[in-house]
């Protein structure tokens, strides 16, 4: 492990306790132990879904109480002791987009709804084994069933590169659009033009590989197979060399509107 990575995952831990420690109950982590071995990162983009919060088995990975003063770092604030409704948003990343460290074992991840954040309110639920030293992501995806109160969910594995070469940045593209074909990414440079293939075709809830491009400033795309159409695009995206990015596709792929929060969208998410 390089150094970068073992200070991202001292940070990830200190964001872990923070987080915890605001969740009035649930118990505190001691940060003067060894850090935590695993770490894993929760993105809510299951279309329409509320805001969520995040929890293995039961404990809550991210969460915050409602505060009877702003901001509630006023030496002064007190908090009602009751969760704040925020949560994470749809479209939103918990922790910041910051890794939440982990023990490894076998765990029910989950999202609740933030509002109310009762057992009959997880909304998705998978069983996961966290193995030591690895990375994920936990992805609420595909359409939110307000009836059922329900929405699908996945979880990948994130395989840092364990070479890093500062002149080029890691990008991987990840599918969490139920109702889409397999895509391909590309990234097309804003200065050379030159434009290179992330990987392969991606089905839902898929993954690709972390691919070295050089540092700059790119347009991105996906494609269908045959297709020289992009279905997804985003415009002067930053890669920043000796960085790993994951750029996720979520959202409708029947919407054509340019603005709905609900479009077909590519987000850019740093792993580290």
């Amino acid at each position: 492990m390089t150094p970068d990575m073992r200070r991202h995952r001292a940070f990830a831990l200190l964001a872990s306790a923070a987080l915890l420690a605001s969740c009035g109950k649930d118990p505190i982590p001691d940060i003067t132990a060894p850090p935590l071995a695993s770490a894993v990162k929760f993105f809510n983009f299951g279309v329409n879904v509320p805001n969520v919060n995040f929890y293995a088995n039961d404990t809550k990975m991210s969460a915050v109480l409602t505060a009877t003063c702003s901001p509630p770092t006023d030496p002064a604030c007190t908090t009602t002791g009751k969760e704040a409704t925020t949560g994470t948003a749809y479209g939103g990343v918990s922790a910041g987009g910051f890794y939440t460290g982990i023990a490894p074992g076998q765990y029910s991840l989950k999202a609740k709804l933030s509002a109310t954040n009762t057992a009959t309110d997880t909304v998705a639920k998978l069983p996961a084994t966290i193995e030591t030293g690895k990375y994920y992501s936990f992805y609420t995806s595909g359409f939110y069933d307000a009836t059922a109160k329900s929405v699908d969910g996945f979880l990948i594995e994130d395989p840092m590169p364990t070479t890093i070469d500062p002149a080029m940045a890691y990008v991987r593209f990840v599918n969490a659009i139920s109702n889409s074909s397999g895509m391909t990414l590309y990234a097309k440079n804003t200065t050379t033009t030159t434009e290179i293939a992330i990987g392969g075709s991606i089905a839902y809830k898929g993954a690709g590989a972390f691919t070295a491009v050089p540092a700059g400033t790119y347009d991105l795309g996906t494609r269908t197979a045959g297709s020289s159409t992009n279905a997804i695009s985003r415009t002067a995206v930053a890669l920043v060399g000796g960085h790993v990015y994951t750029i996720g596709a979520r959202g409708d792929m029947t919407v054509v509107s340019t603005t709905a929060t609900n479009r077909p969208f590519l987000d850019n998410t740093a792993n580290r």
